[in-house]
């Protein structure tokens, strides 16, 4: 299953495909006992996607019997064991993926052709990607990180590894000795390669980056490259060789702090855009204000979640399941809003207040 949307995924993925191009929704869970009937919902959607596809007469016979095939496939691929809160199935002739997504989706069959990108997008942007770098004399491990923990990232080559002669990595990390490996122009060399590496995922796929290692291998790195230079450094060893768990730990407390910093900012500018006139809230007045351009800060609420109905001019509330609601309505308004250069900020529920959820400031 595929969890990193980078610029380069999101754009193929955007492009127009031959009809049908079929984009099946459906949330998921991470625990028992609603992880129990996962299995059943998500096969009651692809179902329906091929009830669609059989009830379209736009649809010739051997193009349903391809997406079809491989609506199947995809299915086949699914591993509900690592479910996050939403899954997307892509399937269009000749092609199919499957997205694990950390944010639940309304529950959609889709016929167009183009794929349903835009909760791929919110679920990314809430989600608060980032990179960590792990720094050894031996190894530099890359790890992929989200809102509530890191997994080993293996491309660009990554996990890098070279051969350190006398070198013990539990002695310094139980001592604080300062390894002699440190010292050596061919740790350097490890060093300045670590940091070409490093610069072409961020170039592939762009990331607030963070660096953990012992002082001495971040003074080296500060020395040696320049891709890293603007990464987070946090001083912390023996993580290249250790688990996620204990890189997340390391980690945590830095994510924490930016995170209330994040916050207070987003409050700070709300707070200014209402004195000046520029402030928008609610979904009613961002949905109008996003199509026509004029966000330049979008705050959503972590867990913010409205189902409405398009009367034209206006948002109407809707109940969800109703005729013509749309359930996503505030990944929609986030999509949009990254279409048009805005700045998407996720903060924890309640932090925005009166503005019920969803708030802005608008460039004019």
């Amino acid at each position: 299953m595929e969890h990193d949307l980078s610029p380069a995924t999101l754009a193929e993925l955007r492009r127009p495909r031959p009809y049908p191009a079929v984009s099946v929704l459906t949330p998921t869970h991470r625990r028992e006992p609603y992880s129990a009937q996962d299995q059943v919902r998500l096969r009651n959607a692809v179902a329906e996607a091929k009830r669609q596809l059989e009830a379209d007469p736009a649809v010739t016979r051997e193009r349903r019997a391809e997406v079809a095939h491989h609506l199947d496939r995809a299915l086949s691929e699914v591993d509900l064991t690592h479910a996050e809160d939403g899954l997307a199935i892509f399937a269009a002739p000749g092609e199919h993926q499957v997205w694990s997504l950390a944010r639940s989706v309304p529950e959609r069959v889709v016929l167009s052709d183009t794929f349903l990108t835009r909760n791929l997008v919110s679920a990314h942007t809430a989600g608060r990607p980032f990179w960590a770098l792990s720094l050894a004399a031996d190894r530099a491990t890359l790890w992929s990180g989200g809102v509530d923990r890191v997994v080993e990232a293996r491309l660009g080559g990554f996990p890098l590894t070279r051969r350190v002669e006398n070198f013990d990595p539990e002695r310094q990390q139980r001592i604080g000795d300062q390894p002699s490996a440190f010292r050596e122009e061919r740790t350097r060399q490890f060093l300045r390669e670590t940091d070409t590496a490093m610069g072409a995922v961020l170039r592939d796929h762009p990331r607030r980056l963070y660096v953990t290692g012992e002082p001495a291998a971040l003074s080296l790195l500060d020395e040696a490259g320049s891709a890293t230079a603007a990464a987070v450094r946090v001083p912390h060893g023996g993580l290249a060789h250790g688990t996620p768990e204990a890189v997340w730990q390391a980690l945590r407390p830095v994510l924490e702090a930016e995170a209330r910093s994040s916050t207070d900012d987003v409050t700070r500018a709300l707070e200014t855009a209402r004195g000046r006139r520029a402030f928008a809230a609610g979904v009613d007045e961002l949905w109008q204000s996003a199509r026509d351009g004029r966000v330049r800060l979008l705050a959503v609420e972590e867990n913010y979640r409205v189902t409405a109905r398009d009367a034209g001019d206006h948002l109407i509330l809707a109940e969800s399941g109703d005729l013509d609601s749309r359930e996503d309505i505030v990944d929609e308004i986030v999509e949009q809003c990254l279409e048009t250069g805005a700045d998407v900020r996720f903060v924890p529920d309640g932090a925005l207040g009166e503005a019920d959820g969803i708030a802005g400031v608008l460039r004019y």
